[in-house]
């Protein structure tokens, strides 16, 4: 199993003046950059590729190391290219319609489609630029942000190194992991540098409550106070992803393997560890995950598929879709299933996907083993 513990820079603290329980006593200033021409044709990521994800328009959309891609079925284009040189981690579009690219070291990007087309621009909002670049001088926690997620109130949460910003359209409430705890962070602290520990991911389960998954440990977020998750008196640590499948269970995938929690007990599937989970369209259940030997080390990863027939066996039906390619064995990312069916996934060199036969790059050719 790849190994998963990094070294991390020491915290520098910055002082800023409090408003309010608010980390900001101005909104975050409009720090856009205008847009030449909306972007450019690309064959597609070359790069690490972390998140992928489908629009409400059927759009795909990919977060990589070498910008923030857009497939509208034919072809790729560059959104980002021109814009900002970053690495680009996560990426979420929101209820209104607007697109917010996460990235490594430069912040959030806030994007906003319609004024980058000048002919579909909204009455009164044509004369703004499409980007805006959100940083820890406008309030984020940290500029390293690896995930995105709105919750049903339309605030938009941001994983960051360090714990979460929440930001409600005006200003950001950042909460800090400190150890094994987390809170609300009402100090006004940014992180300049990459601290120990980071929110991997964040969902909002049926009852309103807040799942966050660390690279410390596990909570759960009732609006008022962070409380560990644990099984059998063990903390959930280092936890990548959490998903609330249809039935309303909470699936786990992290350096403990693949956990499921059905409001009472929990459930282990795999012990190897699971570095994304997907639920399909069928109520399937998607990883990524690698095979560990004894000294922890990944030989080789792939996809699994377990059968939503056979979830409440704990040894469910598992098909293993692997491939020989050089970087789809070294590490998958993130999964995603795209209305027509088939699966994407990132990998060390771009994106993939898998028709339920076989896996083609982003050029549409067939990998071979």
């Amino acid at each position: 199993m790849a190994k998963h513990v990094h070294l991390y820079a020491l915290l520098i603290f910055i002082s800023c003046t409090l408003c309010e329980g608010q980390n900001k006593t101005n909104l975050p200033q409009d720090n856009s950059k205008p847009e030449t021409k909306e972007a450019t044709t690309s064959p597609g990521p070359k790069a690490i590729t972390r998140t992928i994800m489908q629009d409400s328009k059927g759009n795909i959309w990919i977060a990589a190391f070498d910008g923030i891609f857009r497939y509208d079925g034919k072809s790729f284009t560059n959104i980002t290219s021109g814009v900002s040189s970053a690495r680009f981690f996560s990426i979420l579009e929101d209820k209104k319609g607007i697109f917010w690219f996460g990235s490594i070291g430069s912040g959030v990007f806030r994007y906003d489609p319609r004024r980058a087309v000048p002919q579909l621009a909204v009455p009164g909002r044509a004369d703004g630029p499409a980007f805006q670049n959100f940083t820890i001088k406008d309030g984020l926690l940290s500029n390293e942000v690896v995930n995105i997620y709105e919750d049903k109130k339309g605030h938009i949460w941001f994983g960051v190194s360090g714990g979460a910003s929440r930001y409600n359209g005006k200003f950001f409430r950042n909460y800090i992991i400190n150890e094994d705890a987390m809170n609300e962070d009402l100090t006004g602290i940014t992180f300049t540098e990459r601290p120990r520990y980071e929110v991997n991911s964040i969902i909002e389960d049926k009852t309103g409550k807040l799942w966050f998954a660390t690279k410390r440990n596990t909570f759960v977020y009732d609006g008022k106070t962070f409380t560990p998750v644990s099984r059998n008196g063990e903390p959930f640590t280092n936890v990548r992803m959490i998903i609330e499948d249809k039935k309303g269970n909470i699936w786990l995938g992290g350096n403990d393997g693949l956990w499921r929690f059905d409001g009472t007990t929990y459930t282990n599937f795999k012990k190897s560890f699971v570095g994304y989970i997907i639920e399909d369209k069928k109520g399937n259940i998607w990883t990524s995950s690698g095979k560990a030997n004894e000294a922890g080390w990944a030989q080789g990863w792939a996809l699994s598929r377990y059968d939503a027939n056979s979830l409440s066996s704990q040894k469910p039906t598992e098909t293993i879709i692997e491939s020989e390619h050089e970087y789809i064995k070294k590490m998958i990312f993130g999964i995603m299933e795209a209305r027509d069916g088939t699966i994407w996934f990132g990998a060390l060199d771009g994106v993939y996907r898998y028709d339920g036969k076989v896996i083609r790059d982003s050029d549409g050719k067939e990998v071979k083993e």
